[in-house]
C-alpha cells in the first residue's frame, strides 16, 4: 500500500504560492491512487467474505474491510480538502489579476491627473501673462495718448519767433506753478511777475510748456493718491528727457524736481534728498548758481529739511535762496518775502525770536507795499508774527496784531468802523466789560448785528485768528470775549464752509497755556504756522 510523505510545517511557511499549489496537486495525485488501491484491496477482501464459510475468519475479513472503509473515508475528506485548496487558489489568483488591473488603472489615472495639473500650471502661466501683457499695453496705450496730447498741445501753443518777440510773456519761471493753498489764487502773480519774467530771460532758460502740464497731471495723480500711476509717469518722463537731452540738461532738473515732492508727499524724503540735490547740481551746472531756477530748488530743498526737523541745515539754504531772489528780482518783490516767510519760520523753530520778528516785519512791509493791506498774506504774515510773539510771552503785541487782521477784515466788508459799524472783538470787550459790571446783554446773537455781519468774513485766515484772540482772552481771564469770539467763528466756519486751521488753534492755546515760558515747546510748533511756498511752488504742491 502506498504512503502519502506531508512536507514539515518549517518548510511549508518558506514555500511560495506556486510551490504550495504544485504540492497540493501532487497530494491529490497521491490520495486518488491510494483511494484506488483502497478500494480494489476492499473489493477483494468482500470477495473474499462470499467464499469463506467460517465465522472467525469472516470477522477478521470483515475488521480489515472496516479499516479499509475508514481510511478510504478520511482519504475522501482529504481530498475535499485539497480540492477547497485548489478553489481558493484559483480565487485568489483571480482577486491577485483583479488588483493588478486596478493597479494599472490607478497609475493610469494618476498619470493622467499630473498631465491635468501640468495643463492647468501652464494655462496658468499663460492667462498671467496675457493679463500683465494688457495691462502694460494699456498703460503705453495711455503713455501714447498723454505724449500725443503733449505734441498736439505744444504744436498749438508753439509761437514763431516774430510772435515771442512781439508779445509780452505772461508765465515767468518764478510763476510757472502756482500754490493751491495761496487763498488769493492765480489773480495777484499777474501783478509782479514782470521782474521774474526778465529773470528768466537773462538765465536762457524757459520751462518747456508739455513739463507744465506733465506737471499739473502729476499733481492731480498725486492729490488723489495716485502714486501708482504719479511715480512711474514722472520716471518714463525723465526717462525720456535722459535720452534725448542728457541726463544735465535743465528739462531734466525740472523733471527731477517734480519728483521728489511727489516722494515727499509719499513721506520717502531719503529720495527726494537725492533728486532735489541732483536738480540743484544740473542747475546750478547749466543755468549758474544765481539762477530764479536754483532759488527755487534751494526752497524746495530747505522746506524737506524743515519737514524733518532739520532746521539748522535748511537755514543756510533758504538763506542763500533769499540772497538769489534779492540779487535777480529785487529786495521788494513778493517772492522775496514768501522767502522771507519760511526762512523766519525756520528760525523760530530753532528759537532765533530776534532774527523771526525781522524777517516777518520785512515780510510783511513788502506784503503791504507791493499787494496793498487787503492782500491775503498780509493777515497771515501778521498771524505768523503774532504766534512768534505769544512764544515769546508778548501777549499785549499779540493782541494788537490779531486785532489790525480782524479790523482790516471788517473794513474791507462793511465800511469804515464807527459807533454802530464795529468789529467783532470791539463787541467781544464790550460783553465782557458788561458781564464784569453784572449786567449781562443777554441779546441773541443771530441779533447782534455787527457781530452777526462779521461772521460772515469768508476767510480761513480770520477764522483762524478769531480763535486765536479768543484763546489769547481765555488766558487773560476775558472768558466772555473769548466766547463770544469762538462762537463767531464756530458761525462763520458752517456759513462759509470752509475750513479752518485746528492745528493751527491747538499750538496757540498750548503757547497761552505754558505760563511758565517753557522755550522747549517752540521746537514743537512747526505746524503752528504753514510753510510759505517759493516762487516755483508747483514743485511744492
Amino acid at each position: 500500500m502506498s504512503t502519502m510523505v506531508y512536507p514539515r510545517e518549517e518548510k511549508l511557511e518558506k514555500l511560495s504560492q506556486e510551490e504550495i499549489i504544485s504540492n497540493t496537486k501532487l497530494v491529490i495525485q497521491g490520495l486518488e491512487a491510494l483511494k484506488n488501491e483502497h478500494n480494489s484491496i476492499l473489493h477483494s477482501l468482500l470477495e473474499t467474505i462470499k467464499c469463506l464459510k467460517k465465522d472467525e475468519e469472516a470477522n477478521l475479513v470483515h475488521e480489515k474491510s472496516n479499516l479499509l472503509r475508514k481510511s478510504v473515508e478520511m482519504i475522501e475528506l482529504g481530498l475535499g480538502e485539497a480540492q477547497v485548496m485548489m478553489a481558493l487558489s484559483n480565487h485568489l489568483n483571480a482577486v491577485e489579476s483583479e488588483k493588478q488591473k486596478l493597479r494599472a488603472q490607478v497609475r493610469r489615472l494618476c498619470q493622467e491627473n499630473q498631465w491635468l495639473r501640468d495643463e492647468l500650471a501652464n494655462t496658468q502661466q499663460k492667462l498671467q501673462k496675457s493679463e500683465q501683457s494688457v495691462a502694460q499695453l494699456e498703460e503705453e496705450k495711455k503713455h501714447l495718448e498723454f505724449m500725443n496730447q503733449l505734441k498736439k498741445y505744444d504744436e498749438d501753443i508753439s509761437p514763431t519767433q516774430e510772435e515771442k518777440d512781439r508779445e509780452t510773456p505772461k508765465d515767468s519761471l518764478d510763476d510757472l506753478f502756482p500754490n493751491d493753498e495761496e487763498e488769493h489764487g492765480q489773480g495777484m502773480q499777474h501783478q509782479h511777475n514782470s521782474a521774474a519774467v526778465a529773470a528768466a530771460q537773462q538765465g536762457g532758460y524757459e520751462i518747456p510748456a508739455r513739463l507744465r502740464t506733465l506737471h499739473n497731471l502729476v499733481i492731480q495723480y498725486a492729490s488723489q493718491g495716485r502714486y501708482e500711476v504719479a511715480v512711474p509717469l514722472c520716471k518714463q518722463a525723465l526717462e525720456d528727457l535722459e535720452k534725448t537731452s542728457g541726463h544735465d540738461h535743465p528739462d531734466v532738473a525740472t523733471m527731477l524736481n517734480i519728483l521728489a515732492l511727489v516722494y515727499r508727499d509719499q513721506n520717502k524724503y531719503k529720495e527726494a534728498a537725492h533728486l532735489l540735490n541732483d536738480a540743484l547740481s544740473i542747475r546750478e551746472k547749466t543755468l549758474g548758481k544765481d539762477h530764479p531756477a536754483v532759488a527755487a530748488t534751494l526752497n524746495n530743498l530747505a522746506v524737506l529739511y524743515g519737514k524733518r526737523g532739520k532746521y539748522k541745515e535748511a537755514e543756510p539754504l533758504c538763506k542763500r535762496a533769499l540772497e538769489i531772489r534779492e540779487k535777480v528780482l529785487g529786495k521788494d518783490h513778493p517772492d522775496v518775502a514768501k522767502q522771507l516767510n519760511n526762512l523766519a519760520l525756520l528760525c523760530q523753530n530753532q528759537g532765533k525770536y530776534e532774527e523771526v520778528e525781522y524777517y516777518y516785519c520785512r515780510a510783511l512791509e513788502i506784503y503791504e507795499c507791493r499787494l496793498g493791506p487787503d492782500d491775503p498774506n498780509v493777515a497771515k504774515t501778521k498771524n505768523n508774527l503774532a504766534s512768534c510773539f505769544l512764544k515769546q510771552g508778548k501777549y499785549k503785541e499779540a493782541e494788537v496784531l490779531y486785532k489790525e487782521i480782524l479790523t482790516r477784515a471788517h473794513e474791507k466788508e462793511f465800511g469804515s468802523v464807527d459807533a454802530e459799524n464795529k468789529p467783532i472783538w470791539m463787541h467781544a470787550e464790550e460783553r465782557e466789560e458788561m458781564s464784569k459790571g453784572k449786567h449781562r446783554d443777554n441779546t441773541p446773537y443771530g441779533e447782534y448785528g455787527g457781530w452777526y455781519k462779521a461772521c460772515k468774513v469768508n476767510s480761513p485766515t480770520v477764522n483762524t485768528t478769531l480763535r486765536n484772540l479768543g484763546a489769547l482772552y481765555r488766558r487773560q481771564g476775558k472768558l466772555e470775549a473769548a466766547e463770544t469770539l469762538e462762537e463767531c467763528a464756530v458761525r462763520s466756519r458752517k456759513q462759509s464752509n470752509t475750513g479752518i486751521d485746528p492745528i493751527n488753534q491747538t499750538r496757540v492755546v498750548e503757547i497761552l497755556k505754558d505760563t511758565d515760558g517753557d522755550r522747549r515747546r517752540s521746537r514743537d510748533s512747526l505746524s503752528s504756522v504753514k510753510y510759505e511756498s517759493g516762487s516755483e511752488t508747483g514743485e511744492e504742491a
